[in-house]
């Protein structure tokens, strides 16, 4: 009979899971299902698959996980039924098992279906069976009898990527349209209000959603197929943590993955319960889960903070105006309240306007992505100087790339208010705005 065993989550909440009364292996096969207090552990030992239930479900709610097995602190990152969890019953338990048909099946205590892969494939005609493996990345892959894969938890987002996994921006056959999503609270799986993912609209951009409410927004993609290194301090000791980002278009979806050396601590990013992206990192010397970065970093980063025409500058923490902008309302702009943002000093007349150059910019959000076909920033500055409703135009060459249908360029135009604009200053995600000014307002 399993017991009880309690651990103590990061915020401070209780999670109880079944104290295991036994360990697989580290895969699932046919007609040996997986039930409460027992657990499938990775070949490595890094993470474990089985039930776990949040201490705060009344009644008592039991979900199908993968958490970290090596650390002590009960970290889940991977959540199965989190929409539909079973409840307690310890007469008749639930079960997850591998069907027939290479699909897994959660079923409750009276056999009723309440998660399920995909129909993936059917192996009745095959001599050998399919198999359901735990990897020591924390991926769960469903096997043919060949060994090529059917289903894998990578393609399922819920709050957390680990490194190896693929968050798609872009096309793609399997998750490209899905976001990581929030769970509800410290202590519960179920989905909450934030979600980070690539923008539907254009599929340029990056955002942390508070529901259908923006809460941050990345710069849109310049096109950039690079892997950079970013090193992040973990404590005062000197000792670093560095992490390889790659943005990789293979022809058919456009991705964002991450790895980190092997030796390196338990590293994951998560969306919060709170709205924030964070990267953390576990410490042996002190037990715990340190961020290493967030996103959004400060207040002026903010989706929309510095209103119209308002930019963060990063260097500085603050809200500034673009240039022939003044505050709409100097008392709260003074005051530290930017929402109201800024005005021209000089409306436009079109025949007499020309563009300044705004170097390390974020360009705004609200663009219109024009001329698939233009080779040239001069083809791009012509679109926009036709029209005299356009306010600024950025341009990039995706050149670098191997890019589907002969796109090999990115040309940017803004015909209503710049909302959320900072000044990022040189680098992979920065653009160069071109603001419509009057002749008279360039220096």
């Amino acid at each position: 009979m399993a017991g009880w065993l309690a651990f103590t989550c990061c915020a401070g909440a209780l999670i109880l899971l079944f104290l295991p009364s036994l360990a697989s292996e580290d895969r699932l096969v046919s007609g040996k299902p997986l039930y409460p207090g027992a657990t499938v552990i990775s070949d490595g030992g890094a993470f474990a698959l089985g039930f776990f239930a949040p201490s705060n479900s009344t009644p008592a709610k039991l979900y199908l996980g993968i958490w970290y097995n090596d650390i002590p602190e009960l970290t889940v990152v991977w959540v199965a039924n989190r929409r539909n969890p079973s409840p307690t019953n310890t007469f008749s338990p639930p079960t997850l098992s591998l069907s027939n048909s290479s699909n897994l099946v959660l079923s409750d205590g009276g056999g009723r279906v309440i998660w399920t892969t995909d129909a993936v494939a059917s192996t009745s005609s095959s001599s050998s069976p399919s198999m359901a493996v735990l990897e020591n990345t924390g991926n769960l892959v469903v096997r043919s009898p060949n060994g090529s894969m059917l289903w894998q938890s990578f393609d399922h987002y819920t709050d957390t990527v680990l490194p190896g996994m693929k968050l798609r921006f872009k096309y793609g056959a399997q998750g490209g349209g899905q976001h990581l999503v929030s769970w509800k609270g410290p202590g519960d799986p179920s989905p909450g209000r934030f979600s980070y993912g690539a923008d539907p609209a254009t599929h340029l951009q990056i955002f942390v959603w508070d529901g259908d409410r923006p809460v941050v927004r990345s710069s849109p993609w310049t096109g950039y197929l690079v892997v950079s290194e970013r090193q992040y301090q973990q404590d005062n000791n000197g000792a670093a943590v560095v992490v390889y980002m790659s943005v990789v278009d293979d022809g058919e979806e456009i991705y964002m993955t991450y790895t980190v050396a092997a030796d390196a601590p338990r590293i994951r990013y998560v969306v919060t319960h709170s709205g924030e992206y964070q990267l953390r990192s576990w410490s042996n010397k002190s037990s715990v889960w340190l961020v290493l970065s967030r996103w959004p970093s400060q207040e002026c980063k903010r989706y929309g903070y510095c209103g119209p025409y308002g930019y963060c500058d990063d260097l500085v923490r603050t809200c500034k105006c673009l240039h022939g902008f003044e505050p709409e309302n100097t008392k709260e702009w003074d005051k530290g309240r930017f929402s109201a943002g800024c005005r021209r000093k000089d409306l436009l007349d079109c025949k007499d306007d020309g563009f300044l150059a705004l170097p390390g910019m974020k360009s705004p959000d609200g663009f219109t992505r024009v001329g698939r076909d233009m080779s040239t920033s001069e083809e791009c500055a012509a679109e926009c100087r036709r029209n005299c409703s356009c306010v600024a135009y950025a341009y990039a060459n995706l050149s670098s790339g191997r890019r589907s249908g002969g796109n090999v360029s990115r040309c940017l135009v803004w015909s209503a208010d710049l909302v959320d604009t900072a000044k990022i200053g040189e680098g992979l995600d920065s653009d160069t705005l071109y603001l419509r000014l009057q002749y008279a307002c360039i220096p």
